[in-house]
Parts: structure tokens; C-alpha cells; sequence
């Protein structure tokens, strides 16, 4: 197991540009499986998932492949419509798989998905929609078993407990862009994501009205087209380059991203004291010499991202004052107050919210990231913090972010990769 060794206080300068969003592109690899004709996403990122997602895709024998920074994808010799296990248990996105199975071959077979461990993540209403389109679905030896002759359109309600379902609108737009007739979704997820799904939807055939909106209009295709979309810009990337910034007290550009898509955090940024400047395509960002205290609620799109929610809790570390951070989303997903507590961070956790106590300083100590935006806050600590800190669990990090420590470097951070077999072990002399 790798890890990686990061030198501190160092302010972060320069410009970087995004990558293609992760959360874009890996239900838009599933809605590949729904055509007969090529499909093609430019500014496709260089991920782990998205390696994952293609071995699932080419298990079921879909063509993928990387010419540059595009991924083809063609599913015209596919005959499988059984997903593998070892794939889906890596990343939830590859759950996504089982609507355009259905749609595609009348029958799918898709294990319970896995990925980060952010608390109770069920696909009841992934399964009730579908079921709402015809499928009659069973769940056997933790796999979801679906089969419908035809998919037909249905009115179907995507917003559970903690809100909208962004995966699970991912799911349905897919299946009911191939059923018959006309499916409305109602409490859809607004997430950009889900509005660039329907942007590839679109090209390739299907009739889509009111993505971004809560509710949306599908009106089923019987054929695909070949299609070419370009996958938008990364808002959670580009934020966390944007908070590498203002935790260090730098000034970073982020290139190649749209603003309107990051409006909570940048709204929260520049109550934090933080500098912004937008431009038709970019986010500059200067960081105060501290930063100011400001208090956010992780809700579902406008609202400030989940994703988000942990480096927000490394730049409100560093602070001047008290804070509290609330995940209406997530409630359980604060595994990463522990590993913060490690450099010194003052804060507790209780039910869904985070109450922090800003320090001027935190200290370098091993640490270990346990999820991919835990890590990410990890690495932003480190990167304000004094002396060394060596981050393992890494590759949970590269698994949402392209070329992140070459993106660093390029910025000015000290860090560099280091093979480890284990948390590095702290020496203390008792007195």
C-alpha cells in the first residue's frame, strides 16, 4: 500500500485546470450499454472508477476504448446481461448498469453495489422505479434480479428520506429513456451531473424535458444514434483545488470549470474571507492570511455539496472561531473528525453535525483516509499543517481525482508518493 508524504504550510499558487466530473461520466458509461451504435464522451477522467467501470462494461462485452482524453464505447457485441460482482462492489456507479440491462436485454442481473462506506445508501428507490416501469424485480443472495418484456412509461416519485436520489434518477432516466412511451420523474435530483446525463440521453435519441428541474419529462426511444457529448467540468475537483487555496492562504485559477454549478461553496468561500473572481470559464480564488469561521448544511443540489462537507471541516480547522457543519444528506458520513483530531483538530461530532473550534496551526502526524472526500480532507489539512504528514488509504483518494499529486505539485505543495506496508508507527518517550 502506497502513501503519500506531505510537507506543509507551503501557500499553493498557480492554475489547474478540472477534469471531467466523475459523477458525470460513470452513469453515462451505463447509458452506453442501452445502444447499438458507438457513443463517445470527451474529457473523459482518468480514474480509478472509471477503470473499473470499463472492466465491468467489457465483462459484458462492451468495447471501451481511451483515444486521448475521450472514451468510445461501443455495445454492439454484447450478450451478457449478468454484471459481475467484483466490479459493482467497488463503486456504487456500477449498480447503474442494471436500468439499461433491463431496457436493453428484457432481463439484468446486478449485485447490491458497494464503494465508500458513507452510511445507509439503500436502492429502494432505484428498484420501486423500475418496478414502476414494468420490471418485476427479486433480490437473492445479495443480487437484484429484474426482467420486463418492454419497459413502459410510468409516473415515478425519486425523492426518499434525505432527499432527492441522484444515482437513482441516474438509473431511471436510462431505463425510461428506452421504455415506451412517456415517464414522468417527480422529486428528481437537480445536480448537474443529472442535467449533462440527459445532455448525452438527447444526443443519442431520447426526448427529455425539465433536467435540473425536480420534476423531468422522458419520452422513449425505440433506436439509438451514435453519439459524441463532452462531460461536463468537475465541481467537486474544483472546489477542493479552490480550498487547497484558501486553507494555505495561496491563489489558485481553476480553468476549464462553470461557477453557476458552484455557487454554495463560493458563496461560502467569500464568507470565510476568502477572494473570488469568476470569469466566463474559470474560478480565481485568494485565501485570507485565517480563515473566518463559517457555518454550512450539506443538502441536496443548489444546496452545499456532501461531497463537499469533509474539506470543508480541514479549511474550518484552521479558522478563527467556532464552527458546525451539518449533513442532511449523509447524516453518518463524518468518519474523518477522527483522522483530523490526529493533526490537532478541535472537533466533535454529534448526530449529523460537526461543532469545530478553529486552531491557528495543526501539526503533521500519520493519518489514514478511509473514504474518497475524507481523504481529500486529509490531504487539505496536511497541506496547512506544520511538519510532515503521511497520508495513507490513498488509492481511495485517485479514485475521484485525475493526477491529483501532479496537480499539487504543479500548485507549489510539497508531496511526494512513498511505497508503505502499514500506518506509520509514532515513537512517544515517556517521561
Amino acid at each position: 500500500m502506497k502513501a503519500w508524504v506531505v510537507e506543509g504550510s507551503q501557500a499553493l499558487c498557480g492554475a489547474v485546470r478540472a477534469a471531467g466530473a466523475k459523477n458525470a461520466v460513470l452513469p453515462m458509461m451505463a447509458a452506453a450499454i442501452l445502444s447499438d451504435r458507438p457513443v463517445v464522451l470527451g474529457r473523459a477522467p482518468r480514474l480509478r472508477d472509471v477503470q473499473w467501470m470499463s472492466g465491468l462494461l467489457r465483462q459484458l462485452g462492451v468495447c471501451v476504448e481511451r483515444d486521448g482524453d475521450s472514451l468510445v464505447l461501443d455495445a454492439r457485441g454484447m450478450s451478457g446481461f449478468s454484471a459481475p460482482w467484483s466490479a459493482v462492489r467497488r463503486m456504487r456507479a456500477g449498480f447503474c448498469a442494471l436500468g439499461p440491462l433491463l431496457a436493453r436485454f428484457g432481463r439484468a442481473a446486478v449485485p447490491l453495489p458497494g464503494g465508500c462506506r458513507l452510511g445507509d445508501r439503500p436502492v429502494d428507490l432505484h428498484l420501486a422505479g423500475l418496478r414502476a416501469l414494468g420490471a418485476k424485480i427479486e433480490l437473492r443472495a445479495g443480487c437484484v434480479f429484474a426482467e420486463a418484456r418492454r419497459l413502459r412509461g410510468a409516473e415515478v416519485v425519486m425523492s426518499g428520506r434525505f432527499g432527492p436520489s441522484v444515482t437513482g434518477t441516474a438509473q431511471l432516466m436510462c431505463a425510461a429513456a428506452a421504455a415506451d412511451g412517456e415517464t414522468i420523474i417527480r422529486g428528481a435530483a437537480r445536480e448537474p451531473e443529472i442535467v449533462d446525463l440527459a445532455r448525452l440521453l438527447s444526443a443519442m435519441g431520447a426526448k427529455i424535458e425539465g433536467a435540473g428541474e425536480s420534476m423531468i419529462r422522458i419520452h422513449g426511444s425505440s433506436g439509438f444514434s451514435r453519439a459524441e457529448h463532452r462531460v461536463i467540468a468537475d465541481r467537486i475537483e474544483a472546489a477542493t483545488y479552490l480550498f487547497a487555496a484558501a486553507v494555505t492562504g495561496g491563489e489558485v485559477l481553476v480553468e476549464d470549470v462553470e461557477a453557476a454549478d458552484l455557487q454554495a461553496p463560493l458563496a461560502a468561500l467569500s464568507a470565510a474571507g476568502c477572494l473570488v473572481e469568476i470569469g466566463p470559464t474559470t474560478v480565481r480564488l485568494a485565501g485570507p492570511e485565517r480563515l473566518l469561521p463559517v457555518d454550512v448544511c450539506a443538502r441536496p443540489y443548489p444546496g452545499f455539496p456532501t461531497d463537499l462537507q469533509a474539506p470543508w471541516a480541514a479549511l474550518m480547522a484552521t479558522a478563527a472561531g467556532r464552527s458546525r457543519i451539518v449533513d442532511e444528506v449523509f447524516p453518518q458520513r463524518f468518519a474523518h473528525a477522527a483522522e483530523l483530531r490526529r493533526l490537532g483538530a478541535n472537533i466533535r461530532v454529534e448526530g449529523n453535525a460537526a461543532e469545530i473550534v478553529g486552531r491557528k496551526r495543526l501539526d503533521g502526524a500519520p493519518v489514514s483516509a478511509g473514504d474518497l472526500r475524507a481523504g481529500a480532507a486529509l490531504v487539505l489539512a496536511a497541506l496547512a499543517a506544520r511538519g510532515t504528514t503521511t497520508i495513507l488509504g490513498v488509492h481511495h483518494i485517485e479514485r475521484g481525482y485525475e493526477r491529483p499529486v501532479e496537480k499539487l505539485r504543479a500548485l507549489g505543495a510539497k508531496i511526494h508518493v512513498e511505497p508503505a506496508l502499514s500506518r506509520p508507527s509514532v515513537h512517544v518517550r515517556l517521561p
